[in-house]
């Protein structure tokens, strides 16, 4: 490009850019960078020139160049499309005409910090350093689909709306960053997608709001995160997909409230976590869904959960805070799949680790309480009997009221109007209180039964009673069963 074609604000750029000096178009530091349609020609550059110093600029023996522009308005396309910059690149709190095209260009560092942009495509563009958009505006898509970053992705502040343009908001799928991802105060509208994309250290989306309500508004499938993955005090509006993600530390939505009434507001089946907190926020707006998901210590408040949970399959070492049984077995009521045996056993499993067996047992109650419901009308029935026999097993000493009032009924019927000996002469003395227990205990017999006939009620009270013992002597062996099976 001959510098005879430039406008005096490109000549400025072009002596600095050899230098690695830094030109400022800027009134103030605190003016809107949104207003920059209406700048003038003293801080316009065309991208025809910035394309130009990015691939051939000027150098000067012994000074490392560098394009570093603040407070420009940039007309035209800065097209880098496969292009190779070898220098670092700054163009901050500049306002961009039209959307840069940086389809699979390699550059050194690319700061694009508090500009204002109508989109920006750079899917699989290389970044030998670091990429910032620190509070960026963008009406428009952001591309970098199959980007790699060496090193972070700062997206602090930014602010990105591609409402009604037919594609994600913020488009980071199969993108390989080798340091954080760096975006609190993220403000996207429209959808984030990172599905396949690979973070070598954490992700950082406290305090952001994502919004695109009764859609996906996080698409995070088969993501792979080697640190934590933060979204504190965020506001999604739409339903969080984390399908087969593998997070190595702690996903933390504490303090966050996730909405999407009507559907799945958090769906992270079939994922991988080291911990999962969900704490110190509303109840989610929305189904809970973490079906077939693994998780080594999972941090669920009561208040938090949803009035509808998929939790089928869900494997967890330890479940964090510690709360009663009675606290945690309505999130089990609200499966959306009814009865799931497997979520009990893990809840008996996470209590019996803690050494809380009493509450592992009040689960296991629960358990075949919640089960009886789906049994027919006849293993309802024998249901209702086990449990308020002997609870399921659960409480034998049951069993032992239940006979200790028998038997006192029975001798003290029997007591007051003894029944008439089969062979008078040969009938032992009788005891009511030993003709009682014969008539309860099914196998022991001390004699007194088969020696005595009661007749009218005092008839139909032995057979009452026989019948009593016999189901006291079932439900006590199924408990019993039951209990030397669970251990």
């Amino acid at each position: 490009m001959e510098i005879d074609n430039l406008t005096p604000a490109e000549l400025r750029v072009w002596r600095a850019f050899p230098k690695g000096e830094a030109v400022d178009f800027r009134t103030a530091e605190d003016e809107d960078v949104a207003g920059g349609a209406g700048w003038g020609g003293e801080r316009t550059v065309r991208a025809s020139v910035l394309r130009a110093l990015m691939l051939n600029g000027p150098l000067e023996d012994g000074e490392i160049p560098a394009l570093k522009v603040a407070g420009a308005r940039i007309t035209g396309v800065l097209g880098l499309q496969y292009g190779t910059v070898e220098h670092a690149v700054r163009l901050s709190h500049c306002f961009f005409d039209d959307t840069p095209l940086l389809y699979g260009c390699r550059l050194r560092q690319l700061n694009l910090s508090g500009s204002v942009l109508p989109g920006l495509t750079a899917a699989t563009v290389h970044v030998e350093a670091v990429l910032r958009l620190t509070d960026v505006r963008v009406n428009g898509p952001v591309r970098l689909g199959g980007a790699q970053i060496a090193g972070a992705l700062f997206m602090d502040r930014a602010e990105i709306t591609a409402v009604g343009a037919g594609e994600p908001a913020l488009q980071l799928n199969h993108m390989s960053i080798g340091d954080d991802l760096w975006a609190p105060g993220l403000r996207a509208h429209g959808e984030v997608r990172l599905n396949g994309a690979t973070v070598a250290g954490s992700v950082n989306l406290n305090d952001a709001r994502l919004s695109h309500p009764g859609d996906i508004v996080l698409d995070a499938q088969t993501l792979v995160v080697e640190g934590d993955f933060h979204l504190r005090r965020s506001h999604t509006f739409g339903w969080i997909g984390l399908r087969g993600a593998r997070i190595a530390g702690r996903l933390d939505f504490s303090y966050a409230h996730l909405s999407n009434p009507g559907d799945a507001a958090l769906r992270a089946n079939s994922s991988t976590i080291g911990e999962l907190w969900l704490r110190k926020g509303p109840p989610v707006e929305g189904t809970l869904s973490l079906r077939r998901a693994q998780i080594d210590d999972l941090f669920l408040e009561p208040e938090v959960v949803p009035q509808e949970v998929q939790f089928n399959k869900l494997v967890y070492t330890s479940l964090t805070p510690q709360e009663p049984a009675e606290r945690r077995l309505p999130m089990l009521e609200r499966d959306r799949e009814g009865y799931v045996p497997h979520a009990y056993e893990q809840l008996t499993a996470a209590y019996r680790r803690i050494g809380d067996d009493h509450a592992a047992r009040l689960v296991q109650l629960a358990k075949q309480r919640r089960r009886r419901a789906t049994l027919p009308w006849y293993g309802r029935l024998w249901g209702h009997v086990q449990d308020a026999a002997v609870g399921y097993g659960f409480h034998p000493l049951r069993a032992g009221v239940w006979l200790v009032s028998l038997l006192a009924v029975g001798s003290v019927a029997f007591g007051l109007h003894h029944p008439p000996p089969l062979k008078a002469g040969e009938a032992p003395h009788f005891d009511p209180v030993f003709y009682t227990l014969d008539l309860l205990l099914p196998v022991i017999s001390f004699g007194q039964e088969g020696a005595f006939a009661p007749r009218g009620w005092y008839q139909s009270l032995s057979y009452a009673l026989v019948i009593a013992g016999w189901i006291l002597a079932t439900t006590v062996f199924a408990g019993v069963t039951r209990t030397i099976n669970r251990q």
